[in-house]
């Protein structure tokens, strides 16, 4: 077994710990910073390594941490799963993808527990299930986004047979799975990446720090690192496609950006194996560039979270108007019409929230629809409030239809997440189970002040290390079949299976879009082919000129087609689904 590390930090000494026993690594002469050595081992031998006399530091290339990110690695042999089913021929045109906490999607917070819970996704209709992170991190629960260790599975949530596990009965029930991979830093606890090597850099600074070195001396073996790492989930794991966490956050200053390596390796994979892989990115830049072809110019990305669409939902369904909503809330009705037709409302526009201009068009000619996700909630628009509330605890079920109407029959590429298709009463809030006290005292004390400045009592703040925050963010399941859930759940699968069978709503022609609404009266409408979807936000009746010919497809409410004025009554906070005659 050839045991390597990138060790360029380590002065005259590395050596392996293994079965009990010390043993030296040399030097390889090709490779500036890599020590080798050939020692026998097999699937599950635990090791890591000394730099220099000092402890023993877990590989950063583990595949495993049974232990935790503290603990010794263990090799994984990744031949010896027994495969059962191939990837669906399923890409990013026409999918309906469901964002999974794992460890909350079910009491029992695992993988296995996860995959007894698919047959719900596929009676639903979604096409991808899109995981939160799965690196290890310290403790049993949290979000995922401080993990380290970039080539393993958290353990507690089963370890890397329990992913192929999950993928392998997801591949068999049709379903596509994404993995939510984070290259823009690592959490503060067990990483001991620094000791090996310069994968940071303080050329740069981010929220979380000093930077990820992709563009400073010895980010060539850095960058190798974070692609090895992705294609890693893909080809081992049989992964479909990876979501990029905050890809505005990866400082590049190099020519050739880190983004271009990245979808480049990723499209070359795709057409090793014979199937369609892909990228999407989470981007606050309001950029089309990031999922431009590469040919034209762009980074290649093939898709991106829409956060724009979202924040003109939002504010059009609730009102309100704090922070980055601020913008929307002056004309949320205007803001939607906007981004359902041309994607970014900052499109090179003013933004009060950024005291300055920001975005660029997206080119609605050549730029398909399917690139650009919408979404009525994600775990950050829920996760990263005071108490974790979802739209369910301000809105009513007819406003809830509302917005999956506009997500699921809009252009873009829809996103669920995980429990909204019930309207689910249970919060998801932040929660940590940090093992170091105080990082788990900086994290509480800190959550509770940034959230007192926006006039929350502490006492009000959740405390994400106790273990009853995280109990209270599992789905929970016996909802499905009570009033208003069921009905809302009833109507999540009607709208999925209308978006599966009309061509029209996967047609990703953007200037085919063409909307319509009144801010006063609270009504929206728009046309996507043949099709005429209608949303009233109103607590009154609204009349809405839809023309007097077609047939209802769907409605939350019952409706008439009108008579030969062309005006449709539409009950109040309901919506309606249209086809012409």
């Amino acid at each position: 077994m050839l045991f390597e590390v990138w060790a360029p930090q380590a002065g005259d000494r590395v050596e392996l710990q293994l079965h009990g026993g010390s043993h030296p690594l040399e030097r390889d002469p090709q490779r500036h910073g890599w020590w080798v050595a050939q020692v026998e081992a097999g699937d599950g031998a635990r090791y890591g390594y000394a730099l220099d006399g000092g402890p023993v530091l877990p590989d950063p290339r583990s595949r495993r941490q049974p232990d935790g990110p503290d603990g010794l690695s263990a090799l994984v042999d990744h031949t010896t799963y027994a495969w059962r089913h191939e990837p669906p021929a399923r890409g990013l045109r026409g999918a309906v993808l469901y964002e999974m906490h794992v460890g909350t999607y079910t009491p029992e917070g695992t993988l296995d527990a996860a995959a007894g819970r698919l047959d719900h996704l596929v009676d639903l209709g979604v096409t991808h299930v899109e995981l939160m992170p799965l690196c290890p991190f310290p403790g049993r629960h949290g979000w995922g986004y401080e993990g380290v260790s970039l080539w393993a599975v958290h353990e507690p949530y089963g370890g890397p047979q329990a992913l192929k596990r999950f993928v392998d009965a997801a591949h068999g029930l049709g379903l596509g799975v994404v993995l939510d991979v984070v290259h823009n830093h690592l959490g503060p606890s067990g990483n001991y990446l620094p000791a090996f090597g310069p994968y940071f850099t303080d050329t740069h600074h981010t929220p979380w720090g000093a930077a990820v070195n992709l563009d400073a001396p010895g980010s060539d073996e850095v960058r190798a690192y974070l692609l090895g790492s992705a294609l890693s989930w893909l080809r081992d794991y049989r992964i479909d496609g990876l979501r990029l966490d905050a890809v505005h956050a990866l400082a590049d200053t190099r020519a050739l950006t880190f983004l271009e390596e990245l979808t480049a390796a990723v499209d070359e994979l795709a057409a090793e194996q014979g199937r369609e892989l892909f990228l999407i990115a989470e981007s606050d830049l309001a950029d089309p560039r990031t999922t431009t072809p590469r040919a034209e110019g762009g980074l290649g990305l093939h898709a991106q979270w829409n956060d724009d669409f979202h924040h003109a939902l939002h504010t059009a369904l609730t009102g309100e108007s704090q922070g980055y909503y601020g913008d929307f809330a002056r004309a949320p009705l205007a803001a939607l019409a906007k981004t359902l037709g041309h994607v970014f409302f900052h499109d090179g526009t003013y933004s009060t929230f950024r005291d300055r201009t920001h975005g660029r068009p997206v080119d609605r000619v050549r730029t398909p629809a399917h690139r650009f996700l919408g979404y009525t909630q994600t775990h950050d628009q829920v996760g990263n409030r005071a108490t974790g509330d979802r739209l369910s605890a301000s809105c009513s079920p007819g406003l809830l239809a509302c917005a999956a109407a506009l997500a699921l029959t809009g252009p873009f590429t829809p996103m669920l997440f995980m429990g909204e298709e019930w309207g689910a009463s249970t919060p998801w809030q932040f929660f940590t189970d940090h093992t170091d006290p105080e990082l788990a005292e900086a994290v509480r004390s800190g959550r509770r002040r940034e959230f007192a400045e926006h006039g929350w009592a502490e006492e009000d703040v959740p405390d994400p290390q106790d273990p009853a925050t995280r109990d209270r963010s599992c789905l929970d399941w016996a909802e499905r079949e009570r009033e208003p859930h069921a009905r809302l759940l009833a109507w999540y699968r009607e709208l999925i299976a209308l978006r599966a069978s009309q061509p029209d709503l996967a047609d990703p022609d953007l200037a085919a879009v063409r909307v319509a609404f009144d801010e006063e009266a609270r009504w929206l409408a728009y046309r996507r082919g043949d099709l005429r979807v209608a949303v009233n936000f109103a607590k009154e009746p609204v009349r809405i000129p839809l023309g007097s010919r077609g047939r209802v497809l769907a409605s939350w409410e019952a409706v008439e087609m009108p008579n030969g004025d062309g005006l449709m009554t539409l009950p109040p906070e309901s919506c309606v689904v249209l086809a012409d005659a």
